[in-house]
């Protein structure tokens, strides 16, 4: 009996794999890749001041950054991670968390030396010595505690003022066009709002017509499909919201 209860089960295992399988392909059906960076060494990168921890390529002219023992990319709207900053890259479904504490101007503050008139007397870190040593460096706060980021007479910005600067990179990143043209692909109309702009095109039947003042409020709309992209993430980066 038990070697039968043990057969059923792997049997259910076998199918309920593939259809597993099946069910991400097509989740992530219309989603391009983004097109390669070709390095000719590994990069070399930069810890950016009042982040925790997030790190940039200065030298490639896109959002290419690694954060919490992933790789980032920003691409065309989409947002992609990577344990390897050359290769194997998969569609992210939400803004990372890290990315509303990133200055927008930080390759001017680079290119100057300068962080909001300070002197950053930045670090060039080698691949090598990143991987080897990003979470202890985490962990222990060895860049905001001990090194102030490299600049000079500067502690960070207080909680209040971070948290104001976060909100208002939010709502610069909604106002971005490629942002806007992938959330209206993301959420389309439900068919409840359809069929609510339907009727109001089409008006009621006319035996149902009555009174202009016994009907101010107009027909009920549909329920708004609430989208994740605008907030910084909100879900822990070790797999969720991941499309393969």
């Amino acid at each position: 009996m038990k070697k039968l209860l043990m057969y059923v089960v792997l049997v259910a295992l076998v199918i309920a794999a593939p259809a597993s399988a099946m069910a991400q392909v097509t989740v992530s059906v219309g989603i391009p890749l983004p097109p390669p960076i070709v390095f000719q060494a590994p990069p070399a990168v930069v810890v950016l001041p009042d982040t925790p921890d997030v790190y940039v390529v200065p030298e490639v002219d896109v959002d290419f950054f690694f954060y919490n023992g992933w790789w980032w990319r920003f691409w065309d709207g989409y947002w992609y991670r990577s344990h390897y900053y050359d290769r194997g890259w998969v569609y992210f479904n939400h803004v990372p968390r890290f990315y509303f504490d990133v200055d927008p101007e930080w390759r001017t503050f680079y290119r100057n030396h300068d962080w909001h008139g300070h002197p950053w007397g930045y670090e060039r870190i080698t691949n090598a010595q990143l991987q080897r040593n990003w979470s202890t460096w985490h962990s222990n706060g060895y860049w905001q505690k001990q090194k102030s980021w490299g600049v000079q007479g500067y502690h960070g910005r207080p909680a209040q003022e971070q948290q104001a600067m976060r909100q208002q990179r939010q709502q610069q990143y909604q106002q971005r066009p490629e942002v806007q043209r992938h959330q209206q692909v993301q959420t389309p109309p439900s068919r409840t709002q359809a069929q609510g702009r339907q009727v109001e095109r089409q008006g009621p039947p006319a035996q149902e017509r009555q009174p202009q003042m016994q009907h101010e409020h107009g027909p009920a709309r549909g329920e708004e499909r609430g989208g994740e992209g605008g907030r910084p993430e909100g879900k822990s980066e070790r797999g969720e919201g991941e499309r393969r």
